[in-house]
């Protein structure tokens, strides 16, 4: 535990508090558990939550059932996950920008917004957001610190904007990079990166039209089909609907540590 927290390693320690294995700890890491709450159903169950609370950043109470199950004889684990918030880098400060910046609060995401307009960069007109800097996106993009779990959405919707941009941001190691803009901008977009030399593989990163297909409209709708595409993304789901799926509802990846 000391030597994860050491090297900046996500892991967060769960803890049972109630039953006969009261005590009981399972470290939980990005590929690997280690420990035992008491039963392999327990543990599959305290890793997903685990896992999902350090993509966010927070620490919470958790109740399962005696094997993980939904419903049961309760059984309270504590979950405390040390890993920083992740960021989420928002370009272009609009009306759905206002949305987003609420949204990626919620999920637990430190927000900044960026825009090289003084006049719509302004903290009064998204308030949500930890940090409005009015810069040019490219070239703060570039000295920004970008990891594995980074949120890029770029709403600028210009081209002068969206293309330097969306170069820098394809040489990083973003989990999500989405721009928002119809079919055909986006296929504008494509174009341009292509005579500039992105190759294909980078070009695919980029999802867009950003969100999942919800037909939504608004601001706020967006926000949260935005949020709905990093999420399943960032779990390796399709986004559709469960009803219609035949996978578990909840992801299970359970390798102990040696």
């Amino acid at each position: 535990m000391r030597a994860a927290l050491h090297g900046d390693v996500p892991v967060a320690l769960v803890t049972r508090l109630d039953g006969a294995h009261a005590g009981a700890k399972l470290l939980v890491f990005e590929d690997e558990i280690a420990g035992d709450l008491g039963s392999e159903g327990l543990n599959v169950a305290a890793a997903g939550e685990a896992r999902a609370l350090l993509a966010v950043g927070k620490t919470a109470l958790r109740t399962f059932g005696e094997d993980g199950e939904p419903v049961g004889v309760e059984v309270r684990l504590f979950i405390a996950a040390y890993a920083p918030k992740p960021a989420m880098y928002v370009f272009g400060a609009i009306d759905f920008s206002r949305a987003v910046a609420r949204v990626g609060k919620y999920l637990g995401y430190a927000v900044t917004v960026v825009d090289a307009r003084p006049i719509f960069a302004t903290k009064a007109r998204i308030p949500d957001a930890d940090d409005v800097v009015v810069a040019w996106p490219d070239e703060w993009l570039a000295n920004a610190k970008v990891d594995p779990r980074t949120a890029l959405i770029v709403l600028t919707h210009d081209v002068k904007f969206d293309i330097p941009l969306l170069q820098v941001a394809l040489r990083t190691d973003a989990g999500y990079i989405g721009a928002m803009g119809s079919r055909r901008t986006h296929a504008a977009r494509i174009d341009e990166l292509r005579r500039a030399g992105t190759g294909d593989a980078d070009l695919a990163r980029i999802s867009a039209p950003i969100g999942l297909d919800i037909g939504a409209r608004t601001p706020e709708e967006t926000a949260i089909s935005i949020a709905a595409e990093i999420i399943a993304l960032r779990e390796g789901r399709r986004g559709g609907r469960l009803a219609d799926g035949t996978l578990p509802v909840h992801n299970a990846r359970t390798t102990v540590a040696s």
